[in-house]
């Protein structure tokens, strides 16, 4: 018979239900913010000063992480991945949406990065054979029509809203190429490695495109304080949150919260600068994230005739 006694310590080592939920939220709210930030200020900062600015900011914070954790020596195949998710995923994906948030609102940004887990469903087929079944064709062509729904309702307003469409569909592509390499690299280095080395890669990329980058800092305006901001709390304090949540929720339910990230950016931005996107990116954004539902549908699996 278990005693009160023998079941306590489980109770208190087990954390307050709250604090996952509490993380987990408030991963969603900095990472919302962060669109924000971007779209407010990227007319005055050029996108590889912001982009790399930010990430040598996350890099500072999560380096003695990475010295209380230890070393885990990669090998050649993993520092080619390293190379492809931090090039891809923290360099072009930062050039690429702070670009394109100089003529799409914080909001659109949003909706369109959701397409993300779409592609990264449909580069998974060749990269780790995964089955194209019907679900996950059906979920494509409904998430990529959202993103022309939006381009549509974008494109209302000049040409130049159809080339920020394009640069952020090409970030959420640069997402994409980030989870998978991920993917094969969390096998075996720790998740604060990877993301150490990703930080820097993706600075140096940015670095040649930065020229304003050091008279941002000498200045020291309000633009630092930003890109101060957008590397500590949207990316490096909101990577540690978002892991401590999933250690303790359900992934999948837990991957579901993401999208209230474009309703949320879209309420800060009409808070904070009044912004709202146009009407018929609601449409889109909707239809994305139903396309991306599709995609995480399995098919049935029949048993056996005669079974």
């Amino acid at each position: 018979m278990t005693t009160t006694a023998e079941t306590r310590p489980d109770q208190t080592s087990a954390p307050a239900p709250w604090l996952p939920v509490a993380a987990g939220a408030v991963t969603l709210v900095m990472w919302a913010s962060a669109f924000v930030v971007i779209r407010h200020v990227a007319h005055d900062v050029s996108p590889g000063a912001l982009g790399s600015g930010r990430l040598l900011v996350a890099a500072l914070v999560v380096l003695p992480l990475v010295l209380r954790r230890g070393w885990v020596r990669p090998t050649r195949r993993e520092w080619t991945l390293l190379a492809v998710g931090g090039v891809g995923w923290f360099g072009v994906y930062n050039l690429a949406l702070n670009a394109g948030e100089r003529h799409v609102d914080a909001g659109t940004a949003a909706m369109i990065i959701q397409v993300g887990p779409v592609i990264v469903a449909l580069l998974a087929v060749p990269l780790f054979g995964e089955r194209l079944h019907t679900w996950l064709v059906a979920g494509m062509v409904v998430g990529f029509a959202g993103v022309a729904v939006i381009a549509r309702g974008s494109s209302t307003d000049a040409d130049a809203s159809l080339l920020g469409v394009v640069l952020v569909v090409v970030a959420a592509a640069m997402y994409a190429v980030g989870v998978l390499t991920q993917k094969v690299l969390l096998r075996r280095i720790p998740s604060v490695q990877v993301v150490f080395v990703s930080f820097l890669m993706g600075a140096a990329t940015c670095l040649p495109f930065s020229g304003d980058l050091p008279s941002i800092v000498a200045d020291g305006g309000a633009e630092l304080w930003w890109i101060v901001y957008l590397g500590v709390l949207p990316t490096a304090v909101a990577f540690t949150t978002w892991a401590y949540a999933l250690t303790h929720t359900d992934a999948g339910a837990l991957s579901l919260t993401t999208f209230l990230v474009p309703l949320i950016a879209t309420l800060i931005a009409w808070l904070t600068i009044d912004e709202v996107p146009p009407s018929l990116t609601f449409v889109g954004g909707a239809l994305a994230i139903v396309g991306v539902l599709m995609t995480r549908r399995k098919p049935r699996a029949y048993a056996p005739a005669g079974r």
